[in-house]
């Protein structure tokens, strides 16, 4: 046996070699923001797919190939469900496994996006988070607010992005609308928003079996069209309103079509009132056509986004409204998976109520549940009395 002696003077020494060439934790990787990453910004992402009962997932399996991630593995136990996507979209069943344990072992994925059931995103959470794997949900964040508190208590202990994805965050519309309301003040003060967010039905327009069997669920899903679609407006609202909480919640829900939606409401309004501005939010599955536009009603002038490029804005000392396509989103604000991509290897910094980040999302959470109790309650609820 050699015994190596060291001299005391070299130790500080041997402790720095061991500290530079030690791997860095979840947290230094995600959050430093003084390195430049231009090295592993080339690198693709490995993501981990978990789930495919979300039809969402289409757009992760159908992305064209921009080399920015890579899909390693797929968690779907319904093998049929598998198949029947990987024919649609030529991925490999070698790479399709029956667990979140058996795929992150055989994988390694630095990331996981979630397409099952929102009930399930806990659980996806409660895996990756002290593996250090960053987690991309589908909107809302949690079935629950409970659930969105545990999710949140993994991600700040171990140090992992837990990013929510929402359809409208990657809406060039949108950004433009924050940006004129403001960067140009160009509306004046906010005083009203609107949003029209939803379709005619999960049933109506084709919704697979996989999806419909968790999406009409109360348990599975949080509610019906409440939680599918009022997440939106709740997302927005608390990206253009900084933060604030609102001072009253009232919901009305109803269920239209209960022959076909017995378990869950197919129909919600939400209204939030701030000290100076009102939101209504209208989340529906009974729209004649798919819609999710926003009007934002300031003090000299509004804005409407009727879709993802289609823009009009009127201001105070005009007599005629602009209509304009707004101007793209830069690389990496474009898509969630860009985005998702930009944020570990890029140390892409979030706004605190940026439209994915925590805190916004917790706050959604927040509004989501309190109009849950509105409703059932048919009572207006202020937000002080119910989270006091």
């Amino acid at each position: 046996m050699i015994i190596k002696i060291y001299r005391i003077d070299m130790i500080p020494f041997i402790v720095l070699l061991i500290t530079m060439f030690s791997a860095k934790s979840p947290v230094d990787i995600g959050h430093s923001g003084s390195q430049t990453n231009s090295v592993s910004e080339t690198i693709p992402l490995r993501v981990g797919v978990v789930g495919l009962v979300h039809t969402h997932v289409h757009w992760i399996l159908d992305r064209e190939n921009l080399g920015d991630i890579k899909v390693v593995g797929i968690v779907e136990p319904n093998r049929e469900l598998a198949k029947r996507y990987s024919e649609q979209h030529g991925y490999s069943m070698d790479i399709v496994y029956n667990t979140l344990e058996q795929m992150v072992e055989a994988t390694q994925p630095e990331a996981v996006t979630a397409f099952n059931t929102i009930f399930g995103h806990l659980e996806v959470v409660e895996y990756c988070a002290p593996r250090g794997i960053h987690v991309m949900v589908e909107k809302p964040l949690a079935v629950s607010l409970a659930h969105a508190e545990k999710m949140i208590a993994l991600a700040e202990r171990y140090g992992i992005y837990l990013l929510t994805n929402y359809e409208t965050s990657w809406y060039a519309t949108t950004r433009e609308a924050h940006r004129i309301t403001h960067e140009e003040s160009g509306i004046g003060e906010i005083r009203k928003i609107l949003f029209h967010t939803g379709h005619p039905g999960p049933i109506e327009i084709g919704c697979n079996t996989e999806f419909l069997d968790w999406l009409t669920d109360p348990v599975l899903n949080g509610g019906g069209a409440l939680t599918d679609f009022g997440c939106y407006g709740a997302n927005l609202t608390t990206w253009l309103m900084k933060g604030v909480n609102p001072i009253t919640v009232h919901c009305v829900t109803q269920q239209i079509k209960p022959e076909l939606y017995p378990n869950v409401e197919d129909e919600a309004t939400i209204i939030l009132t701030y000290s100076k501005a009102q939101v209504i939010i209208q989340a529906s599955w009974n729209w004649a056509h798919n819609r999710k536009d926003m009007q934002i009603h300031g003090t000299k002038g509004f804005i409407i986004c009727h879709d993802a490029e289609k823009i009009e804005i009127l201001h105070q000392d005009e007599e005629e409204i602009k209509t304009q396509t707004a101007p793209k989103l830069p690389a990496g604000l474009h898509d969630p998976l860009a985005f998702l991509q930009k944020v570990i290897r890029g140390n892409h910094s979030i706004e605190k109520f940026d439209l994915s980040s925590l805190e916004n999302n917790y706050q959604v959470m927040k509004i989501l549940e309190i109009a849950k109790y509105s409703a059932q309650t048919r009572k207006t609820v202020r937000w002080d009395d119910y989270y006091k």
